[in-house]
């Protein structure tokens, strides 16, 4: 993935912006609880997170193939993610709290995915970077890798952040 968002990559988020984010997204998006999505990495440039193959997640039985309504919504998660660590680097100049308090106002547009390969595997990773953030539209572009690497799906979204 390349990068076309202009944002300080030298920023180090403080701990406590890290936790907080983590928990919004793995916690408190309860949906995102039952899909297992775990966030491994959290840049300004870059967001990545892992969802484990679980029983719950199969959505053709024959080949225990993840359903794409999975691949959708883990997308449309980290693409929030991204936008998120976007704004945070933004705004370094407030606190954690103030920057996590600006996810209320987040909210999906329009999302694009585009299945690639059959999701199937033990584990699967997903990326998001911002590729403009606007005042008030941020676009973002994700993958859906498979353990071994491979891209399975792509996805392409717009938000809302004010």
């Amino acid at each position: 993935m390349s990068k076309h968002l202009e944002v300080d990559a030298e920023i180090e988020f403080e701990e406590e912006f890290v936790v907080g984010l983590k928990k919004v997204f793995e916690e408190m998006i309860v949906f995102n609880q039952i899909l297992g999505l775990k966030i491994t990495s959290l840049k300004p440039r870059q967001v990545t997170a892992r969802i484990d193959m679980k029983r719950d997640l199969i959505g053709h039985f024959s080949y225990n193939r993840i359903h794409g309504g999975v691949i959708s919504a883990g997308l449309d998660a980290m693409g929030g993610l991204a936008v998120m660590a976007a704004i945070g680097a933004r705004h370094m100049d407030e606190t954690p709290v103030q920057r996590l308090h600006r996810f209320g106002k987040l909210g999906t547009i329009d999302l694009r995915i585009d299945y690639l390969r059959p999701g199937i595997g033990e584990y699967f990773e997903l990326r998001a970077e911002v590729m403009r953030l606007g005042s008030r539209v941020a676009s973002t572009r994700m993958e859906f890798l498979g353990a071994d690497g491979k891209l399975l799906s792509t996805g392409a979204g717009a938000y809302i952040v004010s």
